[in-house]
């Protein structure tokens, strides 16, 4: 296996977490009564069990590199997730950056930011 590293993000419900990333293609790799992995071919995701969180206040975030940013965000919205501006979850749309890349947000319903980048950005 390749090294690399994984983020590891809030969750006040694994239910509502799996609920939320399952229409997105995020499958159940683990789970037990504090922990959860959610895997979408490459991509892994880990949460802890944080049923205190108050996603208003959270500054949980992590970066989510792909070859296809759109086609991820057209995922999102094809599940349900609005673009808005306040609210959670919800989308901020995939746009040139100032650093040269390409890049969307996904807020997720417990207040975690993903940044999400095209790779080669």
């Amino acid at each position: 296996m390749t090294d690399h590293a994984v983020p590891n993000l809030p969750s006040r419900d694994f239910d509502d977490t799996i609920a939320f990333y399952g229409p997105v293609g995020f499958a159940v790799a683990y789970r037990d009564e504090g922990w959860l992995i959610l895997r979408r071919g490459d991509l892994q995701l880990e949460f802890f069990l944080f049923p205190d969180l108050v996603p208003d206040e959270s500054s949980f975030m992590c970066s989510i590199r792909v070859d296809d940013v759109a086609a991820l965000y057209e995922w999102f919205l094809a599940a349900g997730v609005a673009e808005t501006a306040v609210g959670r979850p919800r989308l901020h749309p995939v746009r040139s950056q100032p650093w040269g890349g390409r890049a969307g947000f996904l807020v997720d319903p417990d207040g975690t930011q993903l940044t999400l980048i095209e790779n080669g950005g």
